[in-house]
């Protein structure tokens, strides 16, 4: 496992026990904000994963505009938000303005995103706009490299560099990153983006997936259509629960209307629905 240093305040590596726990017992949730956009709460400690995006594509979801306003405003149930991870820089999982006036509007988020999208919000700042700038976390993978790991209060923060979904035809040089993140030492999720489902991605981090057990993973729905697919999430990764996302509007929110392959799998089909975490405490 890489750890990376930093200059940025309040960015400390240590130990997983430097976590300090918030709460005795708090509630975990996860809610679908749309397409791969949800957030993760434990108690006060809340984290977003791909939330302000634009380009749909007739196919996804959109964030709901109460949705967006609330975000933006800091209001409940998304008032003190620790964290945006953003997996890769593409339209429907990515807006570099709206994340810039989220990060403006909410002067406590740190973001956290491949060097792709990080450079793309820092292009929209200007030089003299430090408290932004200092915010801004770029994370530089190359494909193959080492996990690399960062703590920060009370969050654990691990990263790896697997290809977008078609690799090597489709989009080989996009910086993807699943995210595993654990909060105050108790539950860890992990968001996939748009990871491809070749297990020679997986295979090279063996140790990386053991290491931490998780208790839930959230990769795009595509995952569940294929045997490769199922083979990683059954067998590569250590989850206890799986929610697929990325879920084109078209697919029925009931499982018996559903393919046969989407039966039996748990899907986010509606922006604001949620899901409780267990097994954290």
């Amino acid at each position: 496992m890489q750890r990376i240093t930093s200059s940025y305040p309040g960015l400390l590596l240590c130990g997983l026990c430097c976590i300090s726990h918030a709460n005795e017992h708090p509630i975990s949730e996860a809610r679908y904000l749309a397409n791969t956009g949800v957030m993760i709460s434990r108690g006060e400690t809340r984290v977003l994963f791909d939330p302000l995006f634009r380009n749909t594509y007739d196919i996804y979801d959109a964030v709901p505009a109460d949705t967006e306003a609330a975000l933006m405003d800091g209001r409940a149930p998304f008032d003190s938000i620790d964290a945006v991870f953003i997996s890769h820089h593409h339209e429907d999982h990515f807006d570099p303005a709206l994340i810039l006036k989220l990060l403006s509007q909410q002067t406590t988020i740190n973001l956290y995103a491949p060097e792709q999208a990080a450079s793309a919000i820092r292009t929209l700042i200007n030089d003299s706009d430090d408290a932004v700038l200092q915010r801004i976390h770029g994370l530089d993978l190359e494909h193959g490299a080492a996990p690399v790991e960062l703590i920060v209060d009370t969050l654990l923060i691990e990263a790896v560099r697997i290809p977008h979904s078609g690799w090597p035809q489709y989009h080989p040089n996009v910086e993807n990153i699943v995210f595993r993140v654990t909060l105050d030492d108790s539950i860890t999720v992990m968001h996939f983006g748009d990871a491809d489902t070749n297990d020679a991605h997986f295979a090279k981090h063996p140790g990386h997936w053991r290491e931490r057990h998780t208790h839930l993973a959230m990769p795009p729905y595509w995952f569940f259509l294929s045997g490769r697919g199922r083979e990683i999430l059954g067998h590569r990764i250590d989850a206890a629960h799986t929610i697929g996302v990325h879920v084109p509007n078209d697919v029925p929110d009931e499982p018996e209307q559903r393919s046969d392959e989407l039966r039996d799998v748990d899907l986010f089909t509606q922006p604001g629905e949620t899901r409780r975490i267990g097994g954290a405490d």
